[in-house]
């Protein structure tokens, strides 16, 4: 059997969403393709788990307003705080 790749996030690392994500019917408390979290919202890594069969990492992301979504790497970046700079005088 072949080992998941080494994980590319970390738990407890920031992250923002890079597609909208929808509910699948496995979130509770939402209706089927609900939009759960609009692309670019930052988020948490609470816990890493891998798909047992596909032997894919899986990432749980807490969002704001307490949202935990399972999340494949391919849906995450790492997240990056916007910049302010101000206009020179």
């Amino acid at each position: 059997m072949n080992a998941p790749d080494e994980p590319k996030f970390r738990w407890g690392q920031r992250v923002s969403c890079l597609t909208d994500l929808f509910n699948d019917g496995t979130f509770p408390n939402a209706e089927p393709e609900a939009l759960l979290v609009p692309a670019g919202l930052p988020g948490e890594i609470v816990q890493l788990g891998v798909h047992v069969e596909s032997k894919i990492n899986v990432y749980m992301v807490e969002f704001p307003a307490g949202i935990v979504v399972g999340c494949l790497e391919t849906e995450l970046a790492a997240w990056e705080p916007e910049t302010v700079t101000e206009a020179a005088p």
